[in-house]
């Protein structure tokens, strides 16, 4: 495999925590690359601690408007590679992308919207004309877990259906970036893009839950059928399977009902969302939170009581742990499977991250999602004769490459990043047990 010869990486919203994570763990990975990393945000001077923790001369920060289609494009001239971390996507992949199309110069973004990326892929026959390759979900999930399904894919003949599955969870009493509580409010209500009877079709967001044996200290934990990308970009590799879905949560499992609830407000247009962002932020930061929000959150939480998606005594644990300020460590996962049939034996294949909180590499959202990204970046940045267009994960990046990468920029043995589970379904045709191939 060569290197590319250009060595200029253009990162446009490089002071958001996952992109700082991307970016020094990417440096990391290849230290002798003798790359330029030119990091762009509106506050750059966010940056100038990034900037020292950098090899001498390696990294440069600066500021433009991105919406500046001059100033975008006298930034990202002739680099090798553009990297988007600047949201909300919706308002700001589109005009990176056709910059890029325009300039013919790579692009990568880390975007979980399922809006922004079925917007994405209308740009693909732009991309091929242009020969220019867009990837498009490189994070954690979407990103991992698109590589992930792919892995597991090739376990079986014919893919019937795809679980997609992530839960992360507290990070002690930090506040969230509005653009990013902003989103996620957003991913608790509201239309939800699936794949289902081999076709596209709408569902309602966190209503659909089922329970997965996720591992990883979750153990059976319950997840909510969600928007997001990974539905929307693997049907066009597996149009045949009967169902693709992505279900989440977050932890501890009473934060949902909380989150459902206000979001359900917001979009009734009953609670402002500048109201809603504040009250989340408060509640992270040990704060008691608007009063005049809390009857959306708790009315979320009893929801999730009478349909006992959760027990009434884990909420009086929860709201116990809160009011004396108590926070879990942090624990996440991204978790994978895929059914099918392999010689006409039924099989269920899983991919899972094994390890995750303090200590580890996935020590917070960040972190993994960060090292996700560098792993990304570091297989875009080498010639592997990858076709142009608009790319999802699954759609170019090899599984056993990427998980080699990802073991790099996270400091982690091979054994940290991922685990496979392989088992054929007791359920056969023949009636008897069948051993899957290795």
């Amino acid at each position: 495999m060569t290197m590319r010869t250009e060595k200029r990486i253009v990162f446009i919203g490089a002071a958001g925590e996952m992109c700082r994570v991307a970016i020094e763990r990417f440096a990391g990975a290849v230290p002798n690359g003798n790359w330029k990393l030119e990091l762009y945000d509106i506050r750059p001077e966010k940056l100038d601690d990034l900037v020292r923790k950098l090899p001498p001369g390696m990294a440069t920060a600066g500021s433009f408007d991105l919406f500046d289609g001059a100033a975008l494009r006298a930034a990202i001239d002739g680099a090798a590679l553009v990297v988007l971390a600047a949201g909300p996507y919706i308002r700001t992949a589109e005009p990176v992308m056709e910059a890029c199309i325009e300039k013919k110069v790579p692009y990568l973004d880390l975007d979980d919207d399922e809006a922004s990326t079925r917007a994405a892929l209308e740009l693909d026959a732009q991309a091929k004309a242009a020969g220019v390759p867009i990837f498009v979900c490189c994070g954690a999930s979407p990103g991992l877990t698109n590589v992930m399904a792919a892995d597991a894919a090739r376990d079986m003949d014919t893919v019937e259906r795809i679980e997609v599955c992530w839960a992360t969870g507290d990070e002690g009493p930090v506040p969230f970036g509005r653009a990013v509580l902003d989103h996620a409010i957003r991913g608790f209500a509201g239309p939800c893009h699936t794949w289902e009877n081999s076709r596209s079709v709408v569902h309602q967001t966190f209503l659909e839950s089922d329970v997965f044996d996720l591992g990883n200290s979750f153990g059976h934990y319950r997840l909510y059928e969600c928007a997001h990308p990974e539905s929307v970009t693997m049907p066009r590799r597996w149009p045949d399977a009967d169902r693709i879905r992505v279900l989440g949560a977050l932890d501890p499992a009473p934060i949902n009902g909380i989150m459902r609830g206000i979001a359900v407000a917001v979009e009734s247009g009953k609670l402002p969302m500048d109201d809603a962002i504040d009250f989340v932020n408060d509640v992270i930061c040990d704060k008691t939170g608007s009063l005049k929000v809390w009857p959306y959150a708790l009315k979320g939480v009893w929801g999730t009581i009478r349909r006992r998606e959760v027990k009434a005594s884990e909420v009086l644990k929860y709201l116990w742990s809160a009011a004396r300020k108590k926070h879990p460590d942090f624990r996440g996962i991204n978790y994978v499977r895929v059914t099918g049939e392999r010689d006409g034996v039924k099989v269920v294949s899983i991919r899972r991250i094994p390890v995750s909180g303090p200590g580890t590499a996935w020590s917070d959202m960040a972190a993994g999602t960060g090292s996700a990204t560098a792993a990304f970046m570091v297989l875009a940045v080498t010639d592997l004769g990858r076709t142009a267009g608009v790319l999802a994960p699954e759609d170019w990046a090899d599984p056993e490459e990427f998980y080699e990468a990802l073991a790099r920029t996270g400091n982690s043995p091979l054994t940290d990043v991922i685990e496979a589970v392989v088992r054929p379904s007791t359920v056969l045709t023949s009636g008897k047990p069948s051993a899957a191939r290795p």
